[in-house]
């Protein structure tokens, strides 16, 4: 935990990966102070087949603005993912829909990889 706090006192923003699968847990967010909440792509994948899926993403991204943190899609491959997700609260999204995985050689590429969703901008 000091070295998330010292991390974040360089500025540095700490996500919680895959949210609602594996190790991410409720007890790691009432523990761990993080800026985001990285939705696990097994519910983005079903939410237009799946009703649960759909009430899963709405509860993690209504439990992300009450934490004030902001609440990430993963693997996002249809638009009608994208204005399922926009509809639903989510602040950003990321997946092949907006690029395929690339090696992190530079801020612009980093950047380029999380791509805000409610505002309507997108990134470089």
């Amino acid at each position: 935990m000091n070295t998330l706090n010292k991390l974040r006192a360089l500025g540095v923003k700490i996500s919680i990966d895959d949210f609602g699968t594996g190790y991410s847990s409720l007890s790691r967010l009432s523990k761990l102070a993080f800026d985001k909440i990285k939705i696990d792509k097994s519910f983005v994948h079903s939410i237009s087949t799946h009703e649960d899926a759909l009430n899963i993403i709405k509860l993690i991204t209504g439990m992300a603005k009450s934490l004030n943190m902001k609440a990430v899609a993963e693997g996002v491959e249809t638009q009608e993912q994208l204005k399922s997700l926009q509809a639903l609260g989510c602040d950003f999204a990321q997946g092949y829909l907006f690029g395929k995985p690339q090696p992190c050689v530079n801020e612009e590429i980093r950047n380029g990889q999380v791509v805000p969703i409610n505002n309507r901008k997108t990134m470089p």
